[in-house]
């Protein structure tokens, strides 16, 4: 019957990752008996196998790297990560190495045998906060599993311009901007995208919110925010047209988008245990929070 040729390159070069394995099937750099197959493709065994490398970034974007980042927590299963400001996740566009991924390879050598290093969701470069990383297989299919079915609770807090409503749900599609393909937008053939939000403090132009996740579309609660006509502050992609929103940014210069993921609760794949971790709000958003309140109280 043969085994699929993805399956049957994880056990032949077990020293390379499935994603860069994936990779060079995908840019056609590995090759079976001469020819540019899919990861589909049954073999029988007796095929010849090319791998032809080069020095690209992409090429050397799944190796290890000593990238420092913060475990919160850690056992068998999973990994809680702190994520800081300007890390990058994952490898992709000018961003080949030096990520997340790279240094988790690098403390965790094992999970080079998971896809994506066990990395099961992402937070944008500069949203700071937890995020959680399987350790096993086993773990991986869990975790996935718990959030397609939208069970984990993710929080965030998020500093915003304008007076928010004191609370509601944004229920809008998301997909690729029609003209910017670097950025997303709400448009009727995206994906479903749900989140919820609840106004927990407000001066007189800007508003603390605590915003929940039901789905994790890329850019998510930047995109309905901005919608919603509350950008978050310091968002260099996602602005609105609010004039208050640039007096206000003009005024409190900040160096990224004022979202931090702030707690986590899942089920812990290996005990069955609800079990969540929080992580403070960090000292760059602390600090722009007290420059809002005393802007508030200098005004007549």
């Amino acid at each position: 019957m043969g085994q699929r040729l993805d399956q049957a390159l994880a056990t032949l070069f077990p020293q390379f990752s499935r994603s860069r394995l994936q990779h060079w099937l995908a840019s056609g750099n590995l090759l079976v008996d001469g020819e540019i197959v899919k990861a589909k493709t049954k073999v029988l065994g007796g095929e010849l196998i090319s791998i032809l490398t080069s020095d690209s970034a992409e090429d050397s974007a799944f190796e290890p790297e000593d990238v420092p980042f913060d475990v919160v927590y850690e056992d068998d299963d999973l990994i809680i990560v702190n994520k800081t400001d300007d890390m990058v996740v994952h490898p992709g566009s000018g961003n080949w190495s030096g990520t997340l991924l790279n240094g988790i390879l690098f403390r965790y050598p094992y999970n080079k045998n998971i896809p994506r290093a066990g990395i099961v969701h992402r937070l944008d470069k500069d949203t700071t906060g937890l995020m959680v990383v399987a350790k096993s297989l086993e773990a991986q299919t869990s975790l996935v599993r718990q959030l397609q079915s939208r069970s984990v609770r993710r929080e965030y807090y998020a500093l915003v311009s304008g007076k928010s409503p004191s609370q509601g749900t944004i229920d809008e599609p998301i997909g690729r901007h029609p003209r910017n393909r670097k950025k997303m937008s709400i448009t009727a053939n995206g994906k479903n995208a749900v989140t919820h939000y609840t106004t927990i403090d407000s001066g007189r132009e800007w508003s603390a919110l605590s915003c929940l996740l039901e789905t994790g579309r890329t850019h998510q609660i930047r995109v309905h925010l901005t919608a919603l006509g509350h950008p978050l502050i310091g968002d260099p992609t996602y602005t609105g047209n609010s004039k208050k929103y640039a007096s206000l940014t003009k005024a409190l210069p900040f160096e990224r988008q004022a979202l931090h993921a702030k707690s986590l609760t899942l089920t812990h794949p290996g005990t069955d245990k609800v079990i969540s971790w929080d992580s403070d709000i960090p000292s760059d958003i602390q600090a722009l929070l007290a420059a809002l309140k005393t802007s508030d109280n200098e005004r007549p």
